[in-house]
């Protein structure tokens, strides 16, 4: 008798370490390609772990360790922004990786043994499969249970906002329609199919619904709160708390976040901090809120080429970022309204940007006052646009409020 409890034991650390790779390599999971080894692996080994144990005729099932892992490695994808598609797929992998390795082994076994051993180890994997989209449901469904809470805790800021700028409504209720219409559409679409039936479905398609709600409402979310930073600007509400600031740490920091958006469109990104200083008196929040909308908006106007970021220290008293790419590039005439809010580039098609709100280049401006420093860009259609922002090494701490108009 072929003992296959024994022959998967021993190829526990091969498995894993074969499935994460592969999991990496597959283009139709994105989401792992940001992940650690270890984030990927998860409960993996404890899984197969299990499903060794039931393999062996002289042990008893240890199914309860399944349901647990399989329970617990839903919820965590779900945290980490795996998509349902992205879940189903790493489990295939894992399944065809687990049986490429024990092969030899079921060649030497009776057709009975083989048989057995196949079904065991695609009902432990069905059950973890079973288990886990159940959590990653749960855990998306808190997630819009969260994001709906926060909607309503800023709508009434947004009506304050609302009736604090007139001139911005139609702009505002504009740019709303699209992401809360498709939020209605589809939360109405899943209210009732959760109506027909008693219990929640761990179905891809009431999965991709929740995702698209989730989306729609992240972009609904992000789009009142940069219109909501624009208002506290207005009304003096922002005040600076500078401390001294690891410079190259933060700017590398920021790189990383916004790395995988420019891997997504085959941009090449650099980073020069060669002169940067070390050190610097600043709002490191501020800050980072900078760099961070100057690279994303270098990478949204950008299809092709690169992006460069340099920094470097001036004098004894300011040090510049400047933020270069190859993008679509500005007219001249609109150089000079780019920092106005809701003010959007038209691209080659005479359309705007697509996830461009008018207020990313806006929010930099006011923060660059709000530490003391100064913006200017320069543009070519066609070829790219150069933004630099020189500040100082040591904000001044003013007493009375910052109060910066639009």
């Amino acid at each position: 008798m072929i003992d296959f409890s024994l022959a998967l034991l021993n190829k526990i650390d091969t498995i894993v370490k074969q499935w994460v790779e592969a999991v990496r390599q597959d283009e139709q999971i994105e989401t792992a390609k940001e992940l650690t080894y270890k984030a990927i692996r998860d409960s993996v080994p404890i899984v197969l772990q299990a499903i060794s144990k039931m393999l062996s005729p002289s042990e008893d099932n240890d199914i309860k360790t399944i349901v647990e892992k399989g329970l617990e490695h839903g919820t965590l994808r779900a945290k980490q922004g795996y998509e349902a598609e992205e879940i189903a797929r790493e489990y295939r992998l894992l399944r065809w990786i687990i049986f490429a390795n024990i092969e030899p082994d079921l060649i030497k076994g009776s057709s009975k043994e083989v048989i057995r051993a196949v079904r065991l180890i695609d009902t432990a994997l069905d059950e973890v499969i079973a288990r886990g989209f159940k959590t990653y449901t749960q855990e998306r469904l808190r997630e819009l249970e969260d994001l709906q809470s926060q909607l309503k805790l800023t709508n009434q800021e947004l009506t304050r906002l609302v009736h604090a700028s007139k001139e911005n409504l139609s702009h505002l209720a504009h740019e709303l329609k699209t992401p809360l219409t498709s939020i209605i559409g589809y939360s109405d679409l899943f209210i009732r199919q959760q109506k027909q039936n008693s219990e929640i479905k761990d179905s891809l398609p009431n999965l991709g619904h929740i995702e698209r709600v989730l989306s729609s409402g992240r972009q609904l979310l992000h789009l009142i709160n940069d219109a909501l930073e624009i208002s506290r600007y207005e009304e003096g509400k922002m005040k600076l708390q500078p401390v001294s600031t690891d410079v190259q740490a933060l700017i590398n920091n920021v790189v990383d976040i916004v790395k995988p958006l420019a891997v997504e469109k085959e941009l090449q990104l650099e980073i020069d901090l060669d002169d940067a200083p070390k050190q610097a008196l600043t709002d490191p929040l501020r800050l980072q809120q900078i760099v961070t909308n100057l690279l994303s908006n270098a990478i949204r106007y950008t299809e092709f080429g690169n992006i460069k970021l340099v920094s470097q220290s001036l004098s004894d008293e300011d040090w510049l970022i400047a933020v270069i790419d190859t993008g679509v590039g500005i007219n001249e005439i609109d150089l000079e309204n780019i920092f106005d809010p809701y003010f959007r580039v038209v691209g080659d098609n005479q359309s705007f940007i697509p996830n461009s709100t008018g207020l990313g280049l806006a929010i930099v401006s006011r923060l660059v006052q709000l530490l003391q420093g100064k913006i200017e860009v320069s543009s070519q259609v066609g070829v790219g646009s150069i933004f630099r922002v020189i500040l100082p090494l040591k904000v001044k701490v003013l007493e009375e409020k910052c109060n910066l108009k639009i």
